[in-house]
């Protein structure tokens, strides 16, 4: 079976032909175990407990996560954001976070 290779852009459809093989390498992958070499060792529970911990900590200091919400909005809006594909929310919250620091905007809603 030949390599996959393909670029998606955000919001753009994986082509059904591209998807399909993938799904066929995978399922064949999975037949066969998982090899550890030197270069490549399994992971051990403390490794992967350091690695939670790391990231934990890039968290703290990145200092700017966004907290969860829940935001009631119309259909519509929330189909053309949809519209956009994987990451609308993030778009989402740009619009939000750009509206919220231009002024007119603001006075333009109230």
């Amino acid at each position: 079976m030949a390599i996959i290779q393909s670029t998606v852009r955000v919001g753009q459809k994986i082509p059904k032909e591209i998807l399909k093989q993938a799904k066929a390498e995978y399922r064949e992958a999975k037949k066969h175990p998982v090899i550890y070499d030197e270069d490549s060792p399994e992971s051990t529970p403390e490794a992967l407990d350091e690695f939670a911990a790391m990231a934990r900590e890039l968290r703290k200091k990145k200092g700017n996560i966004k907290p969860v919400i829940a935001l009631r909005i119309s259909p519509e809006t929330l189909v053309k954001f949809k519209s956009l594909g994987r990451g609308y929310t993030g778009v989402m919250a740009d619009v939000l976070d750009y509206a919220a620091k231009n002024p007119e905007m603001l006075a333009k809603i109230q």
